[in-house]
């Protein structure tokens, strides 16, 4: 065992990605790096860090800013929380004066885990602390033989047992990249290079050929499906827009009048819903059209099944309550999902705006 943190730093000096979050030791962007990747692979994130820190290149910035650009520069990345935290916690940090310095003051920061603040704490100040993710998950419980499934309480306590007493408290941050990258890049979930991995004269499942069935888990997840009806309802050259609240998915990010219903509909039996009609009242509709329908949308827990559908009112001044009415020159200032995106490049085509 003691030979583990020897090998993995050896071949990540030889294997280990170039990353521009892994030439600097400034916490704020080993921060950014760490929140972006929490939930999207690296190959996804890169552009988005590069983009992020060119706006944002310090804890200031990101402060100062209005909710709605830090969210425009987070569209497409999914899993909005993290921007609404990222930015919550960066104003709190700037209100203290400088970046928190040991683990326990970085875990207090809104939307930062255990492995997150072991990240920073070990990539920007070398701290001894060991961190846990998917990565470090297989490889471990592959290597070891480890199947306590990773999803419960005392799987989650005892692999974060294994990392801790693995770590190099030497070269923590080395380490913590090493097992991360290795198990990307050759200890992957899917068709794991075994052959070509440095350890496998001395994993367990290899050995066993066990490998694809670890790590275990106790459960799946189960997945729900929504059906959601757009509706671009515009006079012209502007189109209704509105903000979701707090409570679902999505939230402050903006879209266009919804009706959600428990099942699809075809277009015709959906515009005879009173729900539906509720949208405009009793203004006169110039025209009707599909602009896409049932487009699959799949989140972590989530297919959705969404709908767009024209509606041209002959009334161009009225706009509901709770509403904005956006110019369409002006719609890709707001930020959105990636499904209201989609919805966007359809209906900004030319051939669409000059049906």
């Amino acid at each position: 065992m003691n030979n583990l943190a020897d090998v993995l730093i050896d071949w990540y000096e030889r294997n280990g990605r170039d990353l521009p979050w892994r030439q600097t030791t400034d916490p704020y962007k080993i921060w950014i790096s760490e929140i972006i990747l929490q939930q999207t692979r690296v190959a996804q994130g890169y552009d988005y860090y590069c983009r992020f820190i060119g706006r944002f290149p310090d804890v200031a910035s990101l402060a100062e800013a209005g909710e709605d650009e830090v969210m425009k520069y987070w569209q497409g990345l999914g899993y909005y929380s993290r921007a609404r935290n990222l930015h919550e916690a960066a104003r709190s940090i700037h209100a203290a004066g400088s970046f928190p310095h040991s683990y326990k003051e970085v875990l207090k920061l809104k939307g930062v885990g255990e492995y997150t603040a072991a990240a920073i704490c070990s990539f920007a100040y070398g701290l001894p602390h060991a961190v846990v993710d998917g990565n470090v998950y297989r490889v471990l419980s592959r290597w070891m033989g480890v199947d306590t499934p990773i999803d419960t309480t005392e799987g989650k306590k005892e692999f974060a047992a294994l990392a801790d007493a693995l770590l190099d408290r030497d070269r923590p941050g080395a380490y913590n990249q090493a097992i991360m990258d290795f198990g990307a890049l050759v200890c992957t979930a899917a068709a794991p290079r075994c052959e070509d991995c440095p350890l496998k004269d001395s994993c367990v499942a290899y050995a066993g050929k066990r490998v694809a069935d670890l790590p275990c888990k106790a459960r799946k997840t189960k997945v729900t499906d929504r059906f959601f009806n757009y509706f671009f309802i515009h006079t012209g050259d502007a189109c209704w827009l509105h903000k979701r609240g707090k409570g679902d998915i999505w939230q402050n990010l903006y879209e266009f009048p919804l009706l959600e219903t428990s099942r699809s509909y075809e277009l015709g039996e959906l515009l005879s819903l009173p729900a539906c009609r509720a949208l405009w009242g009793d203004r006169e509709v110039e025209k009707v059209s599909l602009v896409e329908a049932g487009r699959k949308h799949v989140l972590s827990h989530r297919r959705i099944y969404a709908s767009c559908i024209e509606i041209l009112l002959k009334d161009g001044h009225f706009v509901p309550e709770g509403f904005l009415k956006v110019r369409f020159s002006e719609l890709e200032k707001f930020p959105v999902s990636n499904l209201i995106s989609h919805f966007f490049s359809l209906i900004l085509k030319p051939n669409h705006k000059n049906e």
